[in-house]
């Protein structure tokens, strides 16, 4: 029961209700579970206790009888609810049928997990290699050939050229959200013009590559568009 509830049942407040509690705790007498809790109201994020029932009724030890049997009651209401959500088996069949339900059940985690596993290692790989690297390291990051990962990036808006150029260039927004990058090189100043020159080369960083191997690995096949 939160410290909420016992607040509302009892016609206290919230803050003296917090204040028994962490008094309790700090003696030793009831378990610590503080948990933060968002505000419908404000949208902010305060504090409250979850206690089991045996802590719930040391905190109200000090109330009235009328409000420890109005916590009482509610416990009794709140497990009422739970058995009646239980499916308990009354015969064979019915306990055959419950044991093969969750056997499904639990095949089906099972299979879950295991078409998630190559994605999270994916993921884990290329967590662990920090930075930003360019598009053909990424390729082989992702056990892609680069030819195709660079197709991908460019149907799919993360790079473009220019008209005449031969170099890529990332898009903005994909700048912006984090998963490309630009690495500046500096050329040989112009013969004609005497200014300084410089390239850009296009980098994918960690977040990149972990939302490429997601499309990857995750979907039906190599790099789903997006």
């Amino acid at each position: 029961m939160s410290s909420r509830e016992i607040a509302q049942l009892t016609g206290s407040t919230h803050d003296n209700v917090l204040k028994t509690v962490r008094q309790l705790v700090k003696r030793g007498v009831v378990s610590s579970n503080e948990t933060p809790y968002i505000h419908q109201q404000n949208g902010q994020q305060y504090s409250e206790f979850l206690l089991t029932y045996r802590d719930t009724l040391v905190v109200v030890s000090g109330y009235s009888v009328e409000l420890r049997a109005k916590i009482i009651d509610r416990w009794q209401d709140l497990e009422a609810r739970v058995v009646g959500q239980v499916q308990i088996p009354t015969n064979f069949a019915e306990a055959l049928r419950l044991a093969a339900d969750k056997a499904e059940e639990n095949q089906r985690l099972q299979d879950a997990l295991a078409r998630q596993a190559p994605k999270v290692a994916a993921i884990n790989r290329l967590a662990g290699a920090g930075g930003a690297i360019c598009i053909t390291d990424a390729a082989k990051q992702l056990q892609l050939p680069p030819a195709k990962l660079f197709a991908w990036l460019e149907q799919n808006r993360w790079i473009y050229r220019r008209h005449g150029s031969k170099r890529w260039i990332a898009f903005q927004p994909r700048i912006t959200a984090g998963l490309l990058g630009h690495k500046v090189t500096s050329l040989d100043p112009d013969r004609e013009s005497g200014s300084d020159r410089a390239a850009f080369s296009v980098l994918v960083t960690t977040k990149g590559l972990t939302y490429l191997a997601e499309k990857h690995i995750g979907g039906q096949g190599p790099l789903e568009r997006t």
